[in-house]
């Protein structure tokens, strides 16, 4: 586990100009060196102002190399605006010229899944099966390259809330939630092995509304209270912050 590392700048706009900086410097190692980059993207203000920025950065990401994957997402039918997907689509995704590898998307409540929220969640989990093998939530394979977070005010991350049971999980990568604090109260999201298998976890806040939950993740080890200080990259492990939310 690495240690923890804070990149503070002024406001939630330099912040995501950073970030898009640092997630080209970082997939473009990748590729260099193994071919290909497998990134986790987040939703969210934070999520979408990264996409943004990355749009309008002047050089190249290596799209043709890049899977895309999602630490959670909204059981709602498909298009729906308040899914990360569709909040990605339209920041960025669907003006590429030169399409990613892979898009790996969580399950619409309208789809395959036909309205079975734990049957989305299996289907994920057997996706990142065939792609990084079974192995994966013990640990034994740095699956992702990047895996980039929000953080609510409760200090919750992807779809892992205070005290629910999902904070829990550690024999499966991808666990169903059907009683979400915040509305839907249905949604799929990765656990904390899956997460804790990237290189970098990189946890994006921006907000004077979560300076309480930055300080109380920061002073914490536990990880059901407070599930952001439960994701930790095996090299790198950055609190992303502008200056409201670091206090």
């Amino acid at each position: 586990m690495s240690d923890v590392e804070r990149r503070v700048r002024p406001d939630k706009a330099t912040l995501a100009d950073a970030v898009a900086e640092r997630f080209l410097a970082a997939v473009t190692e990748a590729v260099e060196e193994r071919g290909v980059a497998h990134v986790v993207l987040t939703g969210g203000s934070m999520g979408t102002a990264f996409l943004e920025a990355l749009g309008r950065s002047p050089n190249e990401v290596p799209w043709a190399s890049l899977h895309l994957w999602w630490g959670d997402e909204r059981f709602l039918p498909e298009g729906d605006g308040e899914r990360n997907v569709t909040q990605a689509r339209d920041a960025l995704l669907d003006d590429l010229t030169v399409a990613p590898a892979g898009i790996h998307v969580m399950a619409a409540s309208d789809g395959a899944a036909a309205g079975d929220v734990a049957a989305g969640a299996s289907a994920y989990a057997a996706e990142l099966s065939e792609a990084f093998g079974d192995a994966l939530v013990q640990g034994e394979v740095p699956a992702f390259d990047v895996v980039m977070l929000g953080m609510g005010p409760d200090t919750h991350v992807a779809s892992l809330f205070p005290g629910h049971e999902q904070t829990r999980a550690d024999t499966v990568s991808v666990a169903a939630v059907t009683n979400s604090p915040k509305p839907p109260p249905e949604r799929i999201t990765m656990t904390f092995p899956t997460l804790n298998s990237a290189r970098e976890v990189w946890l994006m806040v921006a907000g004077e509304d979560k300076r309480d939950a930055v300080r109380a993740a920061s002073g914490s080890d536990d990880r059901v209270a407070h599930p952001a200080c439960g994701v930790h990259g095996q090299a790198a492990t950055v609190w992303w912050l502008d200056e409201a939310a670091a206090g």
